[in-house]
This record gives structure tokens, sequence and C-alpha cells, in this order.
């Protein structure tokens, strides 16, 4: 079965089409904004050696990650995101490459 080219949707809500921020903007801005967060959070937490410090950063990295979650889903929801269906032979392929990367790299091989 060829799945190319499938999106997969809901369908759209209208959104007014002027030059002012609408609602789809607004949470595709909001969106970016918390995977720029989560980001930034996840690469402090790499550095922090100060545990009650590290704690509270997950504790905050924790909550962005689910607003972002939040955010995403409202977007596909409304049918304001898409995605695009994966071909069953790619993702094969692909674990198969992973699979051999991770044999031929690791230090415990058989």
């Amino acid at each position: 079965m060829n799945q190319q080219n499938q999106k997969i949707s809901n369908p759209q809500t209208p959104v007014p089409n002027t030059a002012q921020m609408n609602d789809r903007d607004l949470v595709n801005e909001l969106l970016t904004t918390e995977k720029y967060m989560t980001s930034s959070y996840c690469t402090a937490l790499h550095e922090f050696s100060h545990e009650s410090l590290y704690q509270d950063i997950q504790s905050i990295f924790d909550e962005s990650q689910k607003a972002q979650r939040r955010l995403y889903d409202v977007m596909f929801q409304n049918g304001w995101y898409s995605l695009e269906a994966a071909d069953t032979q790619k993702l094969q392929q692909s674990y198969q490459k992973f699979q051999q990367t991770i044999q031929q790299q690791s230090p415990y091989q058989q």
C-alpha cells in the first residue's frame, strides 16, 4: 500500500484572513515558543550540577512539555496542523538501519 503524501488531519476551523493575528496564528506562535522553551530547558538540565536547581527546572520543563502537547492538540483538532502518513516500508528500512548502527557502536557487541 502506497501511503506517500497522504495527509492526516482534521477539518480546518476557519479563521479570518486579515493582517491581524487570528486564533490559528496565536496558537501557532505559542506552540513555537513552547518548543523553544522546552528545548532550552532540556539543554539547561544537562548542565546543572546543583540538585535543588535541577529539580526546580525539571518541574518547569515538565510543565512546558505538557503545555506544548496541549497546544499541539488544539492545532491538530482544529485542522491547523497536519501530519504526513509514513510509508511502512521506509519506516522498516529506517528501523533496520538504526538497529545496525546501534549494534555496530555498542561496546557490548557479542
